[in-house]
C-alpha cells in the first residue's frame, strides 16, 4: 500500500543550490531590473518584485518548480518571502517573467523553463544575451506563448515598460520615458539632486537675507522721511505743499 503524503508536511526548499549569475555582466542585468522593476511598482502595495526566487506553482509537488531570474506578480503584496508558493498567493502566477543569458546557459535548460513558464500561466517571458546583445520576447495567445516578433521598441502590456535596441546593447524605459538605471548612476543621480537642492537652499537663504536688508533699508529710509517732516514743520513748512 502507497502511503499518501500530506501536502502540509512537505517541505519546499528555500534554494535549489544554483548559482543566481555566473558573471558579472549576467548579474549587474539581474539587479538592474529587478531593482527599476522595485522602483516602477514602489507605490503599489499590490505588486510583488523578486530575483532569483524559486517559484512552486503546484501545491505537494516540490520537484516541479523555477527560479526566474527576475518576476513581477501583480495582485500580490510586497513582503519578504523564502519561496513563492502559489497556492498561497491567491493561486496567482507571476505574470511578467525575466532571464539574463550566460555562456553556461544550455538549449535543454532553457527550453525546460519556456515549457514551465508556458504551462504555468506567465503572461510575458524576455530572455536577454548581453553577451550577444539579443533580445526575445513572447506574450501569451490562446494556446500559449507566442513570439514577438520586433522587440525593438516593444511596450510590455503589463508593465508599460519600454524595450530599446541600439548600439550600445539594450535600454529599458519607465512609462514617463526615464531610463533604468544602475544602482551606481542612480547613486550618482541622488547626489545631483541632493547638490541642487542645497544651492537651492543656499539661493533661497541669500534671498532671504537681501530682503531682509532691503527691509532695514525701507525702514531706515521711512525714518529719515519723518525725521525730515518734523524738522520742516518746526519751520513752518508743510511737506505735503512739498
Amino acid at each position: 500500500m502507497v502511503q499518501q503524503l500530506n501536502p502540509s508536511t512537505i517541505i519546499y526548499p528555500d534554494s535549489d543550490g544554483q548559482p543566481m549569475a555566473e558573471n558579472t555582466q549576467q548579474f549587474q542585468w539581474i539587479v538592474v531590473i529587478k531593482e527599476n522593476l522595485e522602483i516602477l511598482f514602489a507605490d503599489n502595495p499590490n505588486v510583488f518584485v523578486a530575483g532569483d526566487l524559486l517559484w512552486y506553482p503546484v501545491e505537494g509537488d516540490n520537484k516541479t518548480r523555477q527560479a526566474p531570474d527576475a518576476m513581477v506578480a501583480i495582485g500580490r503584496p510586497k513582503g519578504d518571502r523564502g519561496s513563492y508558493r502559489q497556492w498561497e498567493e491567491g493561486d496567482i502566477a507571476p505574470q511578467v517573467v525575466f532571464e539574463i543569458l550566460s555562456p553556461g546557459n544550455r538549449l535543454k535548460e532553457m527550453t525546460k523553463k519556456f515549457k514551465f513558464y508556458e504551462r504555468y500561466g506567465v503572461e510575458e517571458y524576455y530572455i536577454y544575451d548581453p553577451d550577444r546583445v539579443d533580445l526575445a520576447g513572447w506574450l501569451r495567445g490562446e494556446e500559449g506563448l507566442d513570439a514577438i516578433e520586433e522587440m525593438n521598441g516593444w511596450v510590455s502590456p503589463r508593465l508599460a515598460i519600454r524595450f530599446e535596441e541600439g548600439e550600445e546593447g539594450l535600454t529599458l524605459y519607465y512609462p514617463d520615458g526615464r531610463k533604468f538605471l544602475t544602482s551606481i548612476e542612480l547613486n550618482q543621480r541622488a547626489e545631483l539632486a541632493e547638490e541642487q537642492a542645497e544651492i537651492a537652499r543656499e539661493q533661497v537663504e541669500i534671498a532671504r537675507e537681501q530682503a531682509e536688508i532691503a527691509q532695514e533699508r525701507a525702514e531706515i529710509a521711512e525714518s529719515r522721511l519723518t525725521v525730515l517732516a518734523d524738522k520742516l514743520q518746526e519751520l513752518g513748512i508743510d511737506p505735503e505743499t512739498l
